[in-house]
């Protein structure tokens, strides 16, 4: 197999090919065309273990869509601070919650070329979103980026977004981590986090140990399978919105479940939490 991208037809400057990307192995693991074979290297050695491995991103980016319409609908929130945006897909932060909220502003941060040259094109639909370059592992990188506070008004709630991207974050002190934006939002803000589980079961944890191996020990080099406790340790003494902690999948479901979670499903946590 070649290895020239899919899409697009030139490579982005700054790009390394040889190099696995979080943002482009997501793009891949959905299905999208933003990647390179590389990339593509991470699904197939993953998939060895575990054929359903895009089950993950899936629920992933589900949960995503929910905690939004959740966030806009239900909490009123109309500013979003998106860290680890990724590629664009068919429904991204901005998209769903200006539906329900037009005038909320939503704040992408990113740090990945390829993202960078398609984000600001197609990210940037109109005045109320942003696409801002920041390492989203430095709260301090990101909260004094320039134009973060001038387009967003931290004197108000914000919902902040870490979708996918803590599990990639390969310290122990990720609760200090994500402490550190709390402290920057106002009262009435929202922590939003889904992350790889280890579910602690029989049944699970070997298939979830088996996925860490494999994402850590691919060209990715990242993605680990935390257990319940740490990720809700992320959520320090922010109050955990119901159900709290859970499977994405389970998670306000659009309807009522009619057949059993893969075991795939049943290794990626999310839940959204409210700063009082």
């Amino acid at each position: 197999m070649s290895d020239a991208p899919k899409s697009p037809s030139q490579v982005p400057v700054g790009v390394d090919t040889t190099r696995a990307s979080i943002a482009r192995v997501y793009d891949a693991f959905l299905g999208g065309k933003d990647n390179f074979e590389i990339d593509r290297e991470v699904l197939r050695q993953v998939a060895t273990v575990a054929p359903q491995v895009t089950d993950l991103a899936w629920s992933n980016r589900n949960f995503l869509v929910r905690a939004c319409r959740f966030l806009a609908g239900q909490a009123g929130i109309t500013q979003y601070l998106d860290c680890g945006s990724g590629l664009p897909t068919a429904e991204n932060t901005h998209q769903i919650v200006q539906r329900l909220q037009p005038t909320a502003k939503v704040l992408y941060i990113d740090n990945d070329p390829v993202v960078l040259a398609h984000g600001r094109a197609l990210l940037e639909e109109n005045d109320q979103t942003l696409f801002i370059s920041a390492d989203i592992f430095k709260p301090d990188e990101v909260l004094n980026a320039p134009g973060v506070k001038e387009f967003l008004d931290f004197s108000k709630p914000i919902a902040l977004i870490q979708n996918g991207t803590l599990h990639h974050y390969l310290g122990d002190d990720a609760p200090d981590l994500i402490r550190q934006y709390a402290e920057a939002l106002a009262p009435g803000s929202y922590v939003v986090i889904s992350h790889f589980l280890d579910p602690e079961t029989p049944a699970h944890a070997k298939t979830a140990r088996a996925l860490e191996e494999r994402f850590t020990h691919s060209p990715m080099g990242s993605g680990l399978f935390r257990t319940h406790k740490k990720i809700a340790e992320m959520f320090g003494d922010l109050e955990m919105v119901e159900p709290g902690l859970v499977l994405c999948d389970e998670w306000w479901p659009d309807g009522p479940r009619v057949k059993p979670l893969s075991q795939i499903e049943e290794c990626i946590a999310g839940g959204i939490a409210r700063k009082n």
